[in-house]
């Protein structure tokens, strides 16, 4: 047995797929099963029950999973320390982010991470399914940390740190019936078309759950990938919005602070529970302690 085996029983085990952990591993499906194989000869027992439709963790693998991960964690520290101590922080670090993040400058600050730690290797992605995406790509290991935007009651399976709480408004055209009022209760926008992101994203699923909690339908008109073009729509008469108040001002549209219910979204970093993050990480979640920009709401 070997870590190079553990690490690709961990991805078959995490994946239920040895097309998908190849692909992960960045290499090929021969390799991978080659290594189950020798792993499963070594230990004399079955890992995976394998039909022509699916795999799953038998017996025996659901017992060893926990402890190969542990057993990987492990090597990572010592290798970490070892490395740090003769040449300085190393490693991989795999980050997620929502697209257009203006609340962060995740750009700068990773310059600022790239010029301490010189020897990390720095890899940022999206993902099309938004924030519950990329929560579910922290909690199955194919990322190391991420920023999200969703509610505490879809954070499982994460530790948490949160960066900032953003309030919602309600984002009408001028000649709409309420863009002169104080402020706007949700039973106010009942009959209304809406301009919203994609399902997934956590800004839409807490609006969502808001009209499903208020019993009050609701027809989103438009669907966006990104917060930035929604105002856009509001002003071409495509539709009004209740999305976090972060948006820079638009000529021809009007920001209303949602009073009832009082939501807010929250940005948080991520990472997965129960398992100690490595030190490249660490070290980057210092510098995410100072990274939301002053007066952004």
């Amino acid at each position: 047995m070997d870590s190079r085996q553990l690490e690709y029983f961990v991805a078959v085990a995490e994946e239920l797929s040895f097309t998908r952990a190849a692909q992960r591993l960045f290499t090929v499906q021969s390799t991978v099963s080659a290594a189950i194989r020798a792993l499963e000869t070594d230990l004399r027992v079955t890992l995976f029950d394998r039909s022509t439709r699916r795999v799953t963790l038998s017996t025996a693998g659901a017992a060893l999973l926990p402890e190969a991960k542990a057993a990987l964690e492990a090597l990572d520290r010592a290798r970490a320390v070892v490395e740090e101590a003769s040449t300085g922080l190393r490693g991989n670090l795999r980050i997620g982010t929502m697209t257009r993040l203006g609340l962060v400058d995740l750009a700068e600050l990773l310059g600022a991470f790239h010029l301490k730690y010189p020897l990390v290797d720095v890899q940022v992605t999206t993902s099309p399914t938004g924030s519950s995406g990329l929560a579910d790509d922290v909690r199955h290991g194919r990322l190391d940390v991420a920023l999200l935007g969703l509610p505490p009651s879809e954070l499982s399976g994460l530790d948490v740190r949160e960066l900032a709480a953003v309030p919602f408004a309600v984002l009408v055209p001028p000649s709409h019936r309420l863009a002169g009022a104080a402020s706007v209760a949700l039973e106010d926008l009942a009959g209304e078309r809406f301009v919203d992101m994609l399902r997934g994203f956590g800004n839409r699923r807490m609006v969502d759950q808001a009209f499903e909690r208020a019993g009050i339908p609701r027809q989103v008109q438009v669907e966006v990938p990104d917060l930035s073009e929604v105002p856009e729509y509001v002003r071409a008469g495509l539709g009004i919005a209740v999305v976090p108040d972060i948006s820079p001002s638009v000529a021809g549209v009007v920001h209303l602070p949602l009073a009832r219910p009082a939501l807010a979204w929250t940005l948080s970093v991520a990472t997965i529970a129960g398992r100690t993050p490595s030190r490249a990480v660490v070290a980057l979640q210092e510098l995410f302690a100072d990274a939301v920009r002053p007066g952004y709401f």
